[in-house]
């Protein structure tokens, strides 16, 4: 789940530059990844990376420092991630032409609940579902209601499942029936996308070796990378440092470190990038009405590379789901 942005005047807005952060923008963590847009008169400072060794008396808020996670921690998200990947696994057979958002939606909680966990969305900054669920052009924080799946459309189902304060958060594509080939491709490249981030989420790789490789597989695919919602730290606390951007230049932004857990989470468009909020102030949507794909996996580095903790127990990560 993204973080989404604040409201400004259309007239007055600037994008955040990748490497530097905010200070008293009052922005709310919103469904799944977070937003940078709208940052018009706010305080930009040059990047400074303070990482913190997480004890028993770290507080569960955002400090500003990337947190360095133990054993615990792992085990922690090994628990919440499973049940949130077997929970998108249990949804693969209901997925098709006239079951609606909501019927999706009404299974993943009681799915997540049934196995002891928490759905965390519910109650969210005001969020009233387990799940966001984004049909077609929607690129994230679609709002789960009466409206049935058509024959043709693709969507991402995200949801959070939460296990002992272990926030597993995780996203998926779908496909409903016969999908146009189009569709299909863009649905593989971006899966493609989110492997070649984590591919790179190596010690001492930095975060823009992430956004690089996904931006350049991306791109070679004439495809665009939605620079308004990025991932972001994840654990204890369901939105923390750091910023994970699905785009940028390699061998800048923090060093990747041994303890980090995040999420990789890209919304690749056919289309053009940007987006705009609709007047439910959830629902992020392509201006330019094209396609939009995401997948997400909550990750930890360790000494010799990425640990996957949503990774589809039955092996479904991507579809054709068989």
């Amino acid at each position: 789940m993204v973080r989404r942005p604040v409201h400004a005047p259309a007239t007055n807005k600037t994008r955040l530059p990748a490497g530097f952060f905010v200070s008293g923008s009052g922005e709310r963590p919103r469904c799944g990844s977070r937003s940078l847009e709208n940052a018009a008169q706010r305080t930009y400072f040059a990047p400074m990376t303070t990482y913190l060794d997480v004890t028993a008396t770290t507080p569960r808020t955002r400090t500003g420092a990337i947190k360095l996670h133990g054993p615990d921690a792992f085990a922690g998200m090994r628990r919440a991630g499973r049940i949130a990947a077997e929970t998108l696994d249990a949804l693969v057979p209901l997925v098709k032409p006239g079951v609606s958002t909501g019927d999706l939606d009404d299974f993943a909680r009681d799915a997540i609940v049934a196995a002891g966990a928490v759905p965390i969305n519910i109650g969210y900054q005001g969020y009233r579902h387990a799940s966001c669920i984004s049909v077609n052009h929607v690129v994230c924080h679609g709002i789960p209601g009466d409206k049935a799946l058509s024959e043709g459309d693709i969507l991402n189902i995200d949801l959070t499942a939460v296990v002992d304060g272990w926030h597993g958060d995780t996203s998926r594509m779908f496909l409903v029936g016969d999908v146009p080939l189009k569709a299909k491709r863009l649905v593989d490249v971006t899966y493609e996308c989110l492997m070649l981030g984590v591919e790179a989420a190596v010690p001492g790789n930095r975060l823009g070796d992430i956004g690089h490789a996904i931006q350049r597989h991306a791109e070679k695919h004439r495809y665009s990378v939605v620079r308004d919602f990025v991932g972001h730290g994840v654990g204890l606390v369901y939105h923390d440092e750091p910023d994970v951007h699905h785009y940028g230049r390699p061998g800048t932004g923090p060093e990747l470190r041994p303890g980090m857990i995040f999420t990789i989470e890209p919304m690749i468009n056919i289309g053009k990038p940007g987006v705009k909020i609709l007047d439910d102030d959830w629902t992020a949507v392509t201006r330019d009405r094209s396609l939009s794909a995401q997948f997400e996996h909550s990750i930890g580095i360790t000494e010799t590379g990425p640990e996957i903790f949503t990774q589809s127990p039955k092996g479904l990560n991507h579809p054709p789901y068989r």
